[in-house]
């Protein structure tokens, strides 16, 4: 089956979706499909690192730009399609060429445009509520990494239950592991932090879908009365949650916040295991990696039951509301039981596990296979 993978929507940041489309192109060949990358020219050397030579397409110089890319993913993906001639056409983020000319598949990655807009920015709740129902209407097959994901566009676009695939993100063990004390010593270099102060960690982007204004609340409510009251560090791109500063100001004199901004790949496992604790209260995921990532790391990790997180977490994380006081209460909880936290983080370790990029790959398979049919076509 020859796949061609359009990969020219990932940001140079690798965020979620960026590694998702990473470990996607490289574990596909393992699950019998012969794919190509269409990519950015400044990917092209990274995606033929993975796939070797020949595999990778490069796109016009100018789709670098966002609306450029909009317009040639209608105009000039097509084009590609026909001269590489694949099986499939896979558009891992949300928007697809409508005359794909070949079967297409689409990668819905969460439904909160719908179920929570004001999360969003206004264009941004607007453009994606906008892809999405193109996609249900127009692609051959759907893939969701979640099940919460799938139930949510179904109830918000009538979408049909049959032409989604779930397939879980995977973690890559020999990048998010268990780190020893020098590679967290190296990650804790990034973070500007006292010697020997602990800290709770938190990965993602600073938008206000991550609830960060009320973790930094909550983690103050947690210190009162400690003696050695942990730092909070908040790594991630830069978002524009507009509440975010005014929490941050609130902060007492005598506690510790850092904002290292985006931590090299290569820094996360260090980052994550040394942290006393990892905390992701979202008010809704289509997945959740950097909760999967920090539970490959050994880290006791708190989130909340919002959307497809507890299929993440499963019985191997701590949960609670995502309001000021609930984030409180749980943080000062868990700090004060450090049994409770090794316990977590040993069965966090043993879950993710059981989510691998090569289990991904092979439920993408399986998507273009229904493509296929769908086209009443064999691959």
């Amino acid at each position: 089956m020859r796949v061609l993978l359009d990969a020219t929507a990932i940001p140079v940041e690798r965020g979620g979706v960026g590694r998702y489309v990473d470990e996607l192109a490289a574990h596909l060949p393992g699950a019998g499909v012969d794919v190509a990358v269409l990519a950015q020219r400044r990917d092209v050397s990274h995606f033929t690192a993975l796939l070797g030579a020949g595999r990778v397409v490069p796109a016009p110089g100018p789709v670098a730009r966002r609306p450029v890319r909009l317009v040639w993913e209608q105009l000039g993906l097509p084009l590609q399609a026909w001269r590489w001639r694949p099986d499939v056409l896979h558009s891992p983020h949300y928007t697809m060429p409508v005359l794909a000319g070949v079967p297409a598949v689409v990668t819905l990655h969460d439904a909160t445009f719908f179920s929570d807009p004001d999360l969003h920015l206004p264009t941004k709740a607007a453009f994606f509520r906008a892809a999405t129902r193109v996609a249900v209407h127009r692609a051959d097959a759907l893939v969701v990494p979640s099940a919460a994901t799938r139930d949510e566009v179904v109830r918000y676009t009538g979408a049909d239950t049959a032409r989604f695939t779930v397939a879980f993100h995977g973690v890559d063990a020999s990048r998010f592991h268990p780190a020893g004390e020098e590679e967290q010593a190296r990650a804790r270099g990034l973070l500007d932090l006292p010697d020997g102060m602990p800290y709770l960690a938190f990965l993602g982007t600073l938008e206000p879908r991550k609830n960060v204004p009320a973790l930094v609340r909550g983690w103050v409510k947690a210190c009162q009365g400690l003696a050695n009251p942990p730092a909070l560090v908040l790594a991630g791109g830069p978002g524009w949650d507009p509440d975010i500063e005014q929490a941050v100001q609130s902060v007492p004199p005598h506690l510790v916040l850092r904002r290292p901004g985006y931590l090299p790949v290569d820094a996360l496992a260090g980052y994550l295991s040394g942290a006393a604790l990892v905390v992701y209260p979202s008010l809704g995921e289509g997945f959740g990696l950097p909760v999967l990532e920090a539970m490959a790391s050994g880290a006791c990790v708190l989130t909340t039951r919002r959307l497809s997180l507890p299929e993440v977490g499963g019985d191997a994380v701590a949960y609670c509301e995502p309001d000021v006081d609930a984030i409180g209460v749980a943080l000062g909880e868990l700090l004060a039981e450090p049994a409770r936290r090794s316990a977590l983080a040993a069965a966090a370790v043993e879950r993710a596990g059981t989510f691998t990029w090569a289990a991904a790959a092979e439920a993408h398979a399986r998507a273009y296979t229904s493509a296929l049919r769908r086209r009443g076509r064999t691959g």
